[in-house]
């Protein structure tokens, strides 16, 4: 059998820029789907890339809405841990907000803001961060020294 001279390396982080666009956590899950399951070097369960797929998806979509420009993807997987950290510039931490019916507003709307409602009265936004430090082993909100944060999820098996 012959050997060839090339040792295939696999990617012991991922960090990837995204841009402040609807289409920025569609990226991000395929991007996290293939890191986790051909770049990474070490074996990612199913379930495992799942996770990490939702977790990306809601921190990217935060940071996209709610950031100020480009936001910074970084991945890594060890000993069996998935790491999620995404940096955007806004300094406001993310906000796990309160998932039963909304109250009226004064104008009598349903109230929450920007949030929607559906037809029972439930919001239908605000449950991601709830779902995010669900699924996580541990999650954080590191402040960054040139401005802005970083939401870091730490996913197990």
């Amino acid at each position: 059998m012959r050997t060839h001279g090339y040792v295939l390396r696999r990617a012991v982080r991922a960090s990837y820029i995204l841009p402040p666009s609807e289409t920025s956590a569609r990226w991000a899950r395929h991007l996290t789907a293939a890191y986790l399951t051909r770049g990474c070097g070490q074996w990612v369960s199913a379930d495992q890339v799942d996770d990490a797929r939702l977790v990306v998806s809601e921190l990217v979509t935060n940071a996209t809405r709610h950031g100020r420009g480009n936001c910074r993807l970084r991945l890594s997987v060890d000993h069996g841990r998935v790491t999620v950290e995404v940096h955007d510039h806004s300094p406001v931490p993310p906000r796990l907000r309160p998932t039963g019916p909304t109250a009226p507003d004064a104008a009598g709307g349903s109230g929450g803001g920007s949030g929607s409602a559906d037809v029972c009265g439930l919001r239908e936004d605000g449950r991601g961060i709830a779902m995010v430090r669900e699924l996580s082993r541990r999650f954080s909100v590191l402040g960054s020294p040139g401005g802005g944060k970083t939401v870091q999820a730490v996913l197990t098996c």
